[in-house]
């Protein structure tokens, strides 16, 4: 068998095989397959360094589909390529239980970089594991140890160029220059609607070059040579790369180039035509030509060799580099790197923002963890994101202390680009913006909890008391839609020393994102002599004030509220009403604890409780039953000094005991 005759054999298997499982299925995309195969398979078989045997490589090329709908391409290639799927999961693709999901899931099939099927999500993904290649090399990378030189492809669609992320995205990672990043364009003119022309007829090409992307041309998507050829043209460049390939979706079928081919399998004869077009035995499903197959395994015996080599040069580092090649192999966090985290004195600090006290817990551990690293969007001075003491990213001249990143006013890329940081171990990423901003960056969030990933969110700005900025800038219903994401742990912290604790347990969280929600105005530092201790954050919800030992009420803040909770608790002490006030900072915490604990803070029998949030109620109704109050913000905000608002919207020592008075019939 000639060459050619071998790689087309060995396309024409991926493409195949991906529509059989489409077809079995009844459900799947099989035009990105057919269409897109022999780029994949150039990249797969002639560049892409990876283990199959070691899908955690640390410097493997990582590829990415961003096209997740189009995930039986991928599949084929894993199961092909040696990774442990086997035939029999591509035979149960989209089912119960199956490695073989409907888009690809970062953490359930082996060799998936990242969980993508939104489209843009992957893109975004890709930059920043760029980014992370790019920091890991600047800070260990020395003269004849590369440790890190890995290189991210990607397959993006015109759909992936069409949501508004990439565009964000791109932007970033253009003005940065990773050059360690080349993506194929799989330009087949053609969406769910019909035609591209419909909605998308501008010029990709001059658009990427306009974001400082080199771009290279493949005429014909079908043409390995010239595939290949672009290739290794990407990798001279120092920027990212977009190569534009034309291809033609459904390739083979009857359906090709049509918007038929994209969605739903192309039914039994119009593949058993496809396989007559493609010169495929028609008498046997799921056949895979042993030629190919040992084409495609030969990734095994090449990739085991390639990581050994990389093993003997980090074990030479190891020697050579003792401390920094400890950062690399120690999974646990280093002794001692919390042991600086501020505490405050009321005495001295009588009031701060918890977004300030943020900022100096943040500097705090940034000494001790090494790649605790990220940045803000455009934000950094009011978000008090900014590491003093070290670089910025795009400051070339002072590379390996770069911790700061400067993702621009780019919210929803900015999600992203953390969850491709995270996804670069041992890097943990941070990114901060303005809470109501959340909006712009919710589907990267989400992925981030669906993916188990350590992204820490700074969220600032996290009420009415944004003040003048007015309705625009003040979240109202932030805080409950966060919390309605699995995986997800939110936290409001009510003074510094909680704030301090809430970012012990960020980092301590390995299973998931936290978001840090945060004040722009002062809090009172509480007197923590009188008050229990603000380390009872990490149990979600605690009694601040435990000398009460009978209450009569229980009143549940969070936040900035916990302070006017403690301040109208003294007064209906006054007036002998028995007040126990919890610190509430996180509910998905407090729903971890055991029921013993959770009795303790919230007892079956006293029913009469009042919650305080500056924000929606609706949700408190699970801590204060149908019986209990809850004040809060069910309505738009307003422009004007926070203090102003805060007394307009009830949130008063007046109020909260007039509702109290009233709950209680008194």
């Amino acid at each position: 068998m000639s060459d050619q005759q071998l790689d087309n054999l060995c396309v024409n298997t991926l493409r195949i095989l991906s529509a059989e499982m489409v077809e079995k299925a009844k459900s799947g995309h099989p035009g990105l397959p057919l269409g897109a195969s022999p780029m994949a398979y150039v990249l797969w078989t002639k560049f892409l360094r990876h283990n199959p045997g070691n899908p955690k490589w640390q410097n493997r090329d990582r590829f990415i589909l961003s096209a997740g709908h189009g995930s039986a391409l991928l599949y084929s290639l894993l199961h092909l390529t040696g990774y442990n799927l086997p035939l029999e999961e591509l035979k149960n693709f989209r089912q119960w239980e199956s490695k073989c999901p409907g888009h690809p899931e970062y953490g359930l099939t082996p060799g998936v970089e990242t969980t993508t099927g939104p489209l843009g999500q992957g893109f975004a993904n890709g930059i920043g594991m760029a980014l992370g290649q790019s920091i890991l090399a600047a800070r260990y990378n020395k003269e004849g140890y590369k440790l890190f030189d890995y290189t991210i492809y990607g397959l993006v669609s015109d759909g992936d160029l069409m949501e508004g992320i990439s565009s964000e995205a791109a932007s970033f990672a253009g003005s940065t220059f990773l050059g360690k990043l080349i993506y194929f364009y799989d330009s087949n003119k053609i969406s769910i609607e019909g035609s591209t022309d419909l909605s998308f007829k501008e010029n990709v090409s001059e658009r990427f070059k306009a974001y400082n992307w080199q771009v290279l041309e493949v005429a014909d998507g079908n043409n390995l040579a010239e595939i290949a050829k672009a290739v290794n043209e990407a990798k001279t460049d120092v920027r990212p790369t977009l190569i534009n390939v034309k291809t033609h979706i459904g390739f083979g079928s009857p359906k090709q180039d049509s918007a038929e081919a994209h969605g739903e399998p192309l039914g039994s004869e119009a593949l058993k035509q496809t396989k007559i077009n493609l010169n495929w035995p028609l008498e046997q499903e799921f056949y895979l030509p042993q030629e190919a197959v040992d084409y495609f395994r030969q990734a095994i015996t090449e990739g085991e060799k390639q990581e050994n080599s990389w093993q003997e040069l980090f074990k030479n580092y190891q020697n050579a580099f003792p401390d920094l090649a400890k950062e690399l192999t120690n999974e646990n966090l280093p002794v001692g790197w919390d042991a600086d985290l501020p505490v405050f004195d009321p005495a001295k600090d009588a009031s701060m923002a918890t977004r300030a006290a943020s900022g100096k817990a943040l500097n705090a551990l940034a000494k001790k963890l090494p790649l605790l690293l990220g940045g803000s969007a455009d934000l950094a001075p009011s978000n008090k994101t900014y590491l003093t003491g070290f670089a910025d990213f795009t400051d070339q001249k002072a590379t390996t202390e770069a911790r700061n990143i400067h993702f621009g006013v780019r919210e929803h890329a900015m999600g992203a680009i953390l969850n491709g940081l995270a996804l670069t171990s041992p890097i943990i990423p941070y990114g901060g913006t303005f809470f109501i901003f959340t909006d712009y960056f919710k589907p990267a969030i989400r992925l981030a909890a669906l993916m188990n990933l350590r992204v820490i969110y700074v969220l600032t700005h996290d009420s009415i008391g944004v003040g003048e900025d007015g309705p625009t800038h003040q979240p109202i219903e932030h805080l409950m839609a966060l919390r309605a994401v699995p995986n997800l742990l939110v936290i409001r912290p009510a003074d510094a020393n909680e704030t301090a604790i809430a970012w012990q347990t960020a980092i301590n969280n390995t299973t998931g994102p936290t978001a840090l929600v945060l004040t722009r105005q002062n809090l009172a530092t509480i007197d923590r002599t009188k008050f229990a201790s603000a380390q009872n954050l990490t149990k979600g919800a605690y009694v601040l004030n435990p000398q009460v030992a009978n209450p009569d009420l229980i009143i549940i803040a969070t936040g900035s509220e916990v302070e006017l909770a403690l301040a109208s608790a003294v007064v209906l002490q006054e007036k002998n009403i028995q007040t126990r006030v919890v610190s509430m900072p996180s509910w998905r915490l407090f729903e971890a604890q055991s029921a013993e604990y959770k009795e303790q803070v919230l007892p079956a029998n006293i029913t009469a409780r009042l919650s305080i949030e500056a924000g929606s109620t609706q949700g408190w109704q699970k801590y204060i039953g149908l019986n209990g109050m809850a004040i809060g913000l069910d309505r738009f905000g307003a422009s004007a000094p926070a203090k102003v608002n805060f007394e307009k919207f009830g949130f008063t020592v007046e109020n909260v005991v007039a509702r109290a008075l009233k709950l209680l019939n008194k």
